[in-house]
Parts: structure tokens; sequence; C-alpha cells
């Protein structure tokens, strides 16, 4: 984005401001990361009042900023606009710029691989387009307006991430970026807490279709049957199915997995062999979806296929890190919740890249009140057959300790619940035989285990 005060004044209904004329080139809300020609947005909350820094913002190289027209000591011979409530001309201002862009819009929800999607995705078109994805985790009613007025004019496709915790969320944002194209990763048991059901999340990532195009397409999981009455439901929608099940418009199977990645065969819109340097059968999956829109976007499938094998995921997704130790640690330490962590054990167990498979746990949050079942049934995937050690973090896995009980000794089963001493000390054991997972929530933090063998 690059206008002027004066336009910006024209998309919010306001009056032209002095230095009406000085231009901005971008957005920001946290002065520590501010960029030369920002506009800087300043909320006022209970805690916080980001019109103390508004002065500092513009000595950082702002351009400008905002300024609610009822807080008081405005400075004085800077460019400011005055708006009624920052957040709300944030969002006002995401769509005007949204109305006025001529690249292609593509949505992206789901309980789980949302990030992972919108990265293999944006790698796969990224050497024919000029593409911009959502940046970390700015996938809210804040960060997705930042992530839509941060678009350089002639960007070709932007690929956004859009989350949520409650119904309604997912609605809002898709009706601000009023997208050319939707995916719907698939259903998972994050925030059960607040929507009370799988079904109850279905219906709230469903929601990402109300703001899609009138001509849009919706590509979905079409293994999971929640989906599938929610699309049956829908006679006008363009919806597209991609799964590892055989009656989906795209499928995989043949999923083998290398010291470099994940090779696969397709079948359905697009045949053969393909190859992914990520690790992990729901992977292969996200990239099923990828495929298709690169499809839809005019890619052929040798140029789909190049790009697959240059493709890189956010941090602590399925990411290989080498410990000091020898072994071959697996960080997707970023989130968890029961698909994508038994997702994750399936492929330990059944990878053959190293031979001794080493399990790190720790709390899957926000699941409400099952979340003693979830934990628990995460038994049903670890054995000691194919898994030799496992270590348990955080008091939510005290649950799925006591079944292990049964099938693990104390030599071969660690749990632990605020300290993560202990397991750095066991994982002193894994060598070159080993391949280590680490997965659990976010507030978990596992990644500072990694750091132990890695500093």
């Amino acid at each position: 984005m690059k206008k002027t005060l004066k336009q910006l004044a024209t998309w919010l209904n306001e009056d032209v401001p002095a230095f009406g004329d000085s231009v901005v080139s971008g957005i920001s809300i946290d002065t520590r990361t501010i960029q030369q020609g920002d506009l800087f947005v300043p909320f006022r909350g209970e805690t916080a009042n980001g019109h103390k820094f508004v002065q500092q913002a513009i000595e950082k190289g702002a351009g400008a900023s905002l300024w609610q027209k009822d807080e008081p000591n405005p400075p004085q011979g800077v460019p400011l606009l005055f708006v009624d409530d920052p957040e709300v001309a944030l969002q006002q201002m995401a769509r005007a710029y949204r109305s006025e862009h001529k690249a292609k819009f593509i949505g992206i929800t789901g309980s789980n691989g949302k990030t992972s999607t919108k990265d293999i995705l944006a790698g796969t078109l990224t050497p024919f387009f000029k593409v911009q994805k959502t940046i970390g985790n700015f996938n809210n009613e804040l960060g997705l307006p930042i992530t839509v007025l941060q678009l350089d004019e002639d960007t070709d496709v932007a690929v956004l991430e859009m989350g949520m915790s409650g119904f309604g969320e997912i609605e809002f944002l898709t009706k601000l970026a009023r997208p050319h194209m939707t995916v719907i990763t698939n259903i998972g048991e994050a925030h059960m807490q607040d929507l009370g059901s799988r079904a109850g999340i279905a219906k709230a990532k469903f929601e990402i279709i109300q703001g899609m195009q009138p001509d849009g397409v919706l590509f979905y999981d079409g293994d999971e049957p929640l989906l599938q009455e929610l699309v049956a439901k829908e006679q006008q929608l363009n919806a597209v199915a991609f799964g590892l099940e055989h009656d989906n418009l795209l499928y995989a199977d043949n999923i083998e997995a290398t010291s470099d990645g994940s090779g696969f065969s397709t079948h359905g819109v697009i045949e053969g062999d393909f190859f992914i340097s990520v690790l992990g059968k729901h992977q292969v999956k996200n990239t099923l979806v990828a495929m298709l829109i690169s499809q839809k976007l005019g890619l052929n499938d040798d140029q789909i296929r190049a790009s697959l094998k240059q493709v890189a995921l956010t941090d602590m997704r399925m990411q290989q890190v080498n410990g000091s130790n020898g072994a071959l640690f697996i960080n997707d330490a970023y989130n968890a919740a029961p698909t994508s962590m038994k997702a994750a054990i399936q492929f330990v167990a059944s990878t053959t890249i190293r031979p001794e498979k080493w399990l790190v746990l720790g709390d899957m949050l926000e699941l409400g009140p099952n979340e003693k079942h979830f934990h628990e049934d995460l038994s049903k995937d670890i054995h000691a057959e194919e898994i030799a050690y496992v270590c348990l973090f955080g008091p939510r896995m005290a649950y799925l300790n006591e079944v292990l009980k049964e099938r693990f000794d104390e030599e071969h089963l660690l749990y632990v619940e605020d300290d993560y001493t202990p397991i750095i000390e066991k994982l002193q054991q894994a060598n070159e035989e080993a391949i280590v997972l680490l997965k659990g929530s976010r507030g978990m933090k596992l990644e500072t285990i990694l750091r132990a063998f890695t500093s």
C-alpha cells in the first residue's frame, strides 16, 4: 500500500487532515518493529494506551499516525488522521484497499495445517507469481487487515490465513478479504471448549464461504464427513474435495518418507509422482490443495513438481533439526491438537529414516471438559514395539502417562509436570540411531528442550 493521508481520509469518510499529502507505505501497531513510512495505528486498551507512543513512532520513521478523536493532547506538527476508533478504521482501510487490489485472494482456515498449507502454497506459486502471505500469526481481526494493507500494489496472489476461537470470527475475516478461493484444511478438536463439538468447529470453519467471490471455489478436506455434509447442503457451491480417500477429486497414495522429505503419487485431476521436502502424511495432504490451486492459476504438472521440491515451512512445523547428540529432531512444537498429534506420532512410528523412535509430547490445550479423554486416547497410537522412548511434559500428560505405564517400563517412559531438565537429561541417551519428535501446544514451549541440543 502506498497512499496519502488525504486518500486514507477519503476511505474513512473523515475530514482531510493537515499534512494531507503525507505518504504512508505500510502499517504498524508496534513501535519496536516500525518501518520507514508506516502508518502507526495506536490502540487504547485496559492496561496500555498506544497513543503514548505516537510521537516515538514518528521519530522512528512512521510517515503518519491515526489518533482517536476523544484522546486528549495530540502531538502538534506531525501528520495525524483523527478517527473515532483506530481498530475499526484499520479494518475499514483494509476493506477499501482490498476493493482496489487486483490480486487473487486465497483464504485458508482449518483446525490444523493452516500455516503449513499457506507456506506450501506460497512456495509453490512464488517462482511464477509475486506472492505475499500472512506473516506469523497475523490471522485475526487485527492481523488480517494489517496483512491486507501491507500488500504491495503489484502483488499477484495474496495467501491469507484465517484463525478463530468462536463463531462469527471467520465470517468477519472472509467478508473483509472477499477471497477468490478458500480452503478448509481439516476439522480437529482445537477450540472445543468454545465451540462445543467437532460439528460446531466444522460450522465455524465453514463460515469462510460467506465472503467468497460469487464465482469462487472452496477446496476442502474430502475425508471429513462433517465437511461433506455441509458442502452437500450448498448446492450452488463450487467445491473441490482433496484427501487420501479414493473418492476425492484429487487424492494421494504411495506416500514414502525419506531423509529429504516425502514422495507420493496423485490421482484424479492431477496424475503423477511428486516430492515435497516436508515430512508427514498430513503434510502431503496439505500439499494436495496447494497443487489444486496452482493448477487453477495456470501452472502445469511439471511446474508444480519443480516448485514443490523447493518448498520450506515456517519453523516448528515438522522441522528437521540435527541435534548435538547425533539425534534427528522433528520440531513440530508450534502447536498441537488431537488430530495433528496423532498424525505426527503415526509418522514417527512408521518412518524408516532412523530405527530408534522417541516421542517428547507436551499438553494439548483448549480441549475443554474432554481433555482427559483426548490425552488418554493418544495411547492408541503409541506401542512399545514401534516407539523406544516416551517423554511426557505437562499436567495433562499425566492422563496419558497412566495408560502407558502398562506398556513401558520406567527406563522407557518418563513423565514430568513442569521441569524440562529431566527430559533434557534423558535425551542425552539419544544418538545417531534416534529420531525424536517434539510435539505440544504452543504454551508448553517444547522448543526449550531442543535448544539444549542446538546451542
